[in-house]
């Protein structure tokens, strides 16, 4: 065996019983549509290489307890370079993934489109981008894994295009190669821990460990596991025991509480096995905000939890994405309300904090899936409002909602300090106000 043997070990440490397609008609030939001096030749050397005849394995496997496609790039050939023949072996394989209703796991190492191909390489991007599409409007999900290299066109087409990107640490990520960027430039900016501090990549996974998180996302994604239609997620019971508070301030002190229990508490007892994404792949994280997909009484449950920070733009632009995508695969939302407001330093304004509010509050009312919403700590204002499930919200007793924080009411009416408790009253911020003033439907005991 060649050097093949290392991609289809790696195929074969994901997935059990790995059955490769049987790949469509060959459209290259001799030098190619361009004619390319030597580039049969290449083509040739690279399959005595890697014994493959291509540059991507293409099959079906058991990945855990489900069957999964898996599409696995071997840069031993010729950089694992994409062109004619290569686009159609992807392509046909998210058309077998779309007729069979299985997960898609992309293994990426590429360099990018085969240069000896020219426009019809490059012209590949459509067509796997169109597969991609296609695959996600029949709700099945996508799972990358970016190994080294991902750059050029399948970063850009297949791994940025899945629902969930994975990298394994230290790999080379970037639309533009090393050998055509600016001089000078590289960085973990290019790297998988670059990426997932930008949050465009979920989580960076040690290469032992891909088979076992592999494993688990598929088990929650799988097609076959998500009813049809979603059942709302069941509301999470109260952590901590007691009655409503007497005051408005009271429930504002409760919520505030540092023994309070956190959505990380919440969560845990909840699920009993959760998958966390990160990151709104336009260049932010914000660990204040939690999103993922969890086992819940044998059901999947995706979720979106505040964890009584003031959330950045691109913790709302991560829920909003998180409510998009278990809305395309059908999969019900739990969300937990705990932030004292929206972050509204400059930098948030820079970045968009108000649009990206409104990508919450815009993915809520769109979303076909029913969401259910727990407000276990502060409920400040509209960064708090925009995770909130209209007709289907619960509180805590140890909880609060308003429409601003009584301190920031004094602020305004030019009020003493002294007055603040008495504001808290007129705000009616307590869980049975919200509940008499019909906001929430019930406090969760």
């Amino acid at each position: 065996m060649g050097e093949h043997s290392s991609v289809r070990a790696l195929v074969e440490s994901i997935g059990q019983s790995f059955e490769e397609f049987a790949p469509p008609s060959r459209k290259t030939s001799g030098d190619g549509p361009l004619g390319w001096p030597g580039y049969a030749d290449q083509r040739a050397r690279a399959a005595g290489r890697t014994d493959a005849e291509e540059s991507v394995l293409c099959g079906r496997a058991k990945v855990g307890e489900w069957e999964a496609v898996l599409i696995a790039f071997d840069f031993a050939f010729l950089g694992g370079s994409v062109g004619e023949d290569t686009g159609a072996r992807i392509v046909a394989a998210f058309e077998h993934a779309r007729e069979q209703r299985l997960p898609v796991i992309s293994l990426v190492a590429s360099g990018g489109s085969r240069m000896q191909e020219g426009i019809r390489a490059l012209q590949q991007l459509q067509a796997i981008s169109r597969a991609c599409l296609l695959t996600r409007q029949d709700r099945i999900p996508h799972v990358a894994v970016l190994r080294d290299p991902t750059t050029g066109g399948m970063w850009a087409s297949l791994g940025a295009a899945a629902d969930v990107v994975l990298a394994v640490p230290g790999a080379r990520i970037a639309f533009g190669g090393a050998r055509v960027r600016s001089a000078g430039e590289d960085g973990d900016t290019f790297r998988a821990e670059g990426k997932f501090a930008d949050g465009q990549v979920d989580r960076v996974v040690e290469e032992p460990e891909l088979p076992s998180a592999l494993a688990e996302l598929v088990s929650l994604l799988h097609p076959a596991r998500l009813s049809r239609p979603a059942e709302p997620a069941p509301v999470p019971d109260a952590l901590a025991a007691g009655s409503p508070p007497e005051t408005g301030m009271q429930a504002v002190e409760r919520a505030r509480a540092a023994g309070r229990p956190r959505a990380g508490a919440y969560l845990d007892a909840y699920f009993a096995s959760r998958f966390e994404i990160s990151g709104d792949r336009a260049g932010g994280r914000d660990e204040g905000m939690i999103c993922g997909f969890g086992d819940h009484g044998g059901r999947t449950v995706a979720f979106a939890a505040q964890t009584g920070s003031a959330n950045t733009p691109a913790g709302f632009r991560t829920a909003a994405r998180l409510i998009g995508l278990a809305d395309q695969l059908g999969i019900p939302v739990l969300t937990l309300v705990d932030t004292p407001g929206a972050a509204n330093d400059a930098e948030s304004e820079r970045t968009g904090i108000g649009p990206a509010i409104g990508e919450v509050f815009g993915a809520v009312a769109e979303a076909r899936v029913p969401v259910t919403t727990l407000v276990i700590g502060e409920g400040g204002s509209g960064g708090a409002l925009a995770l909130a499930a209209p007709e289907r919200t619960w509180v805590t007793a140890d909880a609060y909602f308003a429409v601003i924080a009584p301190e920031s009411a004094a602020a305004i009416l030019k009020r003493e300090p002294s007055q603040v408790p008495e504001l808290a009253a007129h705000l009616k911020v307590r869980p049975q106000d919200l509940l008499d003033l019909g906001f929430a439907r019930g406090i969760a005991r």
